[in-house]
């Protein structure tokens, strides 16, 4: 697999891009920050450095509209078959692992 971004390049992307969706819907970073319980300081660290906990990014992609496009990017990939036998054949397997196996 060949990597595009780097932590930090995808940190910046991600930042950016939601500051983006702010300006779009014409807040400013207080009234961001308020309507999402974000401090201040805390939003302005993010978009500057990229740098935010989940729960605070979480909040800021609800008040964005953004909140269902971020879980939705975490959804693991849907099975694709190449064949009616590929389908038959993995009914009769057992339902998918809860617990992994790699270290």
């Amino acid at each position: 697999m060949v990597l595009f971004f780097t932590v930090s390049k995808a940190q910046g992307a991600i930042a950016e891009n939601m500051r983006n969706r702010r300006l779009a819907t014409g807040l400013t970073q207080q009234g961001l920050a308020k309507r999402s319980g974000v401090s201040l300081a805390t939003l302005r660290k993010f978009e500057q450095k990229g740098i935010i906990s989940l729960e605070s990014f979480l909040k800021i992609a609800m008040v964005l509209d953004a909140l269902e496009d971020v879980v939705g990017a975490t959804e693991p990939p849907a099975r694709t078959y190449s064949s009616i036998d590929e389908v038959l054949e993995a009914e009769r397997k057992k339902p998918p692992r809860k617990k992994g196996w790699r270290e």
